[in-house]
């Protein structure tokens, strides 16, 4: 009896091959098999039938699974644990229902989280039916994602530049990028001291911060100048007399707890801080190491599925990071109990596991060899990660210290840790910014309360208020998660649209919205508001969940999506183009006297006069660089 199993990918059936018998025949379908038909006829908005047609470069591929099929008893249908995954399954069945060939055939349906010979053969014996549930779950984002695409991306067109294209969850994410930056650019620097005492034990020197001033708390804005500073300073200095008493020393042990392993949100976060990987970067090495990487014992998946938003580990993955930990740790480092994470997001769906390694005794330094440097830096990652989420909290002995002068009406603070127990740490530290928790300029020398030190010095700093910072590609990721924008597997294409479609530049390894992408969002914001609401978008994609659960209609759903959208998109059609891309500036001509406008141009932005064609004054929009010809010398001709 010969059965055809029918994966993604080449490499993935490649892998799987390396586990099943002769019996067993793998083929690649290369991705999606159908797309929408182009413009209107994809998609009848009077009942919603979704029109597809073959994808030109899957047709051979189609062509030799059409010729298996023929020849095979079975069919089975192993495509990603996913909704992308089932809707491709469904698309094969539909084929080859169509050509007649599954007729009298079993035709099945199987997933697995990781590619593994235990998982596959596993998987083998609970085949199932495709979901219908999931396909229009699938099938409804794909609809809406195309609607709007469709509809939208035209009007931008004729109204902004030919081209240009709006998405579901792109403008809502271009929105954040554009409001931070309006933030920036309305901030107002403050100006504000911290006034500081350094003195030392023995040899061992540390600084203190002023915290109580004459009774009085105090914040961030009490000194606000240096006049300021200076007199307070002075007033200190007399009072101290060149001496400090230790007034308070407390001290206690605090606990961190190891981080929840990974979701492909924090895969991707981690990938970009950690490693100085893009997204986008991140998630096609995770795909290498899920599909399979040859190592000696042939082609192997090394993680499991790498598109999740669950924090679950399965009990095989837990006792592998244990016995793992017992044989190579000592017994401080694994907790009495397995530790257990509770996924935090409410629709927490696509593959049933958080992302770990496929077998944890395949340690990083004996997989090196069989790995590019990305693959290595990633894989170890994902080990690490798993193998710390299993292992005891990190301990710390926290001092926090009072310094008084002048009784106690004026109170200098210091406070200081050093790690007692690493325990997960010694494995894996969760890359944050300011994480200085292990620094040597942490400790404090042993202090008790009555202790008279010497001030070495009682000095100002000045510092200045920051702006918000601008997003980078991992807190956008994590700003897209906190308001339900998107799921994990978008997120690495939504920003590379974004940079594409040349809405945002990534400078610094920040992002800063170009002249186009801002007057696209003001458009968006100010005509088609309900579709880049934050609350609108997540509202959206919480209906694609009830949906995938058999709770909600998806027909329902596209129809109440659809009525409102179409009936904006007109209104909206007569809109004059020249108020969208203009806009005075309060400032005239300096040739007319006419007033000036900003207009957008092929390469942005820029200053010009109302008054044209009669008037042809230009400047660029950062007021200098005149775009006008101008005389800068003459040619005088060769003399000799």
């Amino acid at each position: 009896m010969s059965k055809l199993l029918i994966v993604e990918s080449p490499s993935k059936a490649k892998t799987i091959s390396n586990y099943l018998g002769s019996e067993y025949k793998v083929l690649a379908s290369y991705g999606h098999i159908r797309n929408l038909l182009p413009k209107s006829e994809g998609i009848n908005t009077e009942n919603f039938e979704m029109n597809f047609q073959l994808i030109d470069r899957n047709k051979k591929h189609m062509d030799a699974i059409s010729k298996a099929v023929k020849d095979s008893d079975e069919v089975l249908l192993a495509t990603d644990p996913d909704r992308e995954g089932e809707a491709i399954a469904w698309h094969i069945a539909e084929i080859l229902n169509s050509k007649k060939l599954i007729k009298n055939k079993k035709i099945a349906r199987i997933i697995f989280g990781e590619i593994t010979k235990n998982a596959i053969i596993d998987a083998l014996q609970e085949p199932r039916d495709i979901a219908s549930a999931l396909v229009h779950a699938q099938q409804a984002r794909q609809a809406l994602d195309y609607l709007i695409g469709f509809n939208l991306s035209p009007l931008l067109w004729s109204k902004i530049r030919y081209g240009l294209s709006a998405g579901r969850v792109q403008s809502p994410a271009l929105r954040l990028i554009t409001e931070r930056e309006k933030e920036i650019e309305k901030f107002i620097k403050k100006e504000y001291w911290s006034i500081h005492l350094d003195t030392q034990k023995e040899d061992s020197k540390f600084s203190t911060k002023l915290v109580t001033l004459e009774n009085n708390k105090v914040e961030q804005f009490t000194v606000t100048n240096e006049a300021q500073q200076k007199e307070i300073v002075g007033e200190l200095i007399l009072k101290s007399a060149g001496k400090t008493i230790v007034s308070r020393v407390d001290k206690k042990q605090r606990t961190r707890k190891p981080p929840s392993p990974f979701t492909t949100s924090t895969m991707q976060q981690e990938g970009v801080k950690k490693l100085g990987f893009t997204t986008k970067r991140t998630m096609i090495i995770a795909q290498q190491l899920y599909e399979g990487i040859k190592i000696g014992e042939g082609a192997v998946g090394l993680i499991s599925y790498m598109r999740t938003d669950s924090m679950t580990l399965s009990k095989e993955a837990i006792e592998q990071a244990r016995n793992y930990l017992k044989k190579n740790y000592s017994p401080d480092f694994l907790p009495n109990k397995a530790i257990e994470y509770k996924t935090k997001s409410k629709n927490a769906q696509e593959a049933h596991e958080a992302i770990r390694p496929t077998d944890i005794s395949r340690s990083p330094k004996e997989l090196k060899s069989f790995l590019t440097e990305e693959q290595f830096k990633l894989y170890e990652m994902i080990w690490r990660r798993t193998l710390a989420c299993q292992m005891t909290s990190a301990v710390y002995d926290v001092v926090s210290v009072d310094l008084e002068i002048g009784s106690n009406e004026n109170i200098f603070r210091a406070n200081g840790q050093t790690i007692k127990f690493p325990g997960f740490m010694s494995v894996y530290i969760e890359d944050q910014e300011n994480d200085d928790t292990n620094s040597e300029s942490k400790k404090l020398p042993p202090l008790e309360v009555g202790d008279q030190l010497e001030v070495n010095s009682i000095h100002g700093v000045q510092h200045f208020t920051d702006p918000p910072p601008r997003y980078s590609e991992a807190s956008l990721v994590k700003t897209l998660e906190e308001f339900g924008i998107g799921r994990p597997s978008t997120y690495a294409s939504i920003i590379s649209t974004l940079q594409e479609r040349d809405y945002v530049v990534l400078d610094k390894k920040r992002f800063t919205p170009t002249d186009v992408g801002n007057v696209v969002i003001d458009f968006l914001t100010e005509h088609f508001s309900n579709y880049v609401d934050y609350d609108f978008t997540a509202h959206l994609e919480a209906e694609l969940d009830d949906i995938a659960a058999d709770n909600k209609d998806w027909i329902k759903v596209l129809r109440t999506f659809w009525v409102d959208f179409d009936k904006k998109i007109k209104e909206k059609s007569e809109l004059d183009r020249t108020k969208i891309t203009q806009k005075s500036i309060d400032e005239d001509c300096p040739k007319c006297g006419k007033p000036l406008l900003s207009k957008l141009g092929r390469r942005g932005n820029f200053i010009a006069c109302s008054d044209y064609p009669e008037c042809k004054f230009t400047r660029s929009a950062n007021g200098d660089l005149p775009q006008e010809p101008k005389v800068v010398g003459k040619d005088e001709g060769n003399k000799y």
